[in-house]
C-alpha cells in the first residue's frame, strides 16, 4: 500500500509519527534519507525492505538520518 505513495506523502505520514514498512529498493537514497529524517521527529517506526544492492555507506546515511527509528529487512514479504 505505501509503495504507491509519493515521497512527499510518506514524509508527511512519518513526520506525524506514523510508522510503516515499504519496499524501498526502487526509491532514491536521497528520498529514503528524507523519509527517515521525517520519521525521526516523532520516532516513527520505519522498515525499509529490499536494499540489498545499496552500499554500506548509503544504508548508514539512511540509518543516521532516522536516528534509531529505521530498521532494514533483507527479504521482501511474500503475499
Amino acid at each position: 500500500m505505501f509503495e504507491l505513495k509519493r515521497t512527499d506523502e510518506l514524509v508527511r505520514i512519518a513526520s506525524a509519527g506514523g510508522g510503516f514498512s515499504i519496499n524501498a529498493g526502487l526509491r532514491q537514497t536521497s528520498d529514503l534519507i528524507t523519509i527517515a529524517r521525517a520519521g525521526s521527529i516523532h520516532g516513527a517506526p520505519l522498515v525499509f525492505r529490499g536494499l540489498n544492492l545499496r552500499t554500506t555507506d548509503e544504508i548508514v546515511s539512511i540509518a543516521q538520518a532516522g536516528k534509531g527509528c529505521v530498521s532494514f529487512e533483507e527479504k521482501l514479504e511474500e503475499k
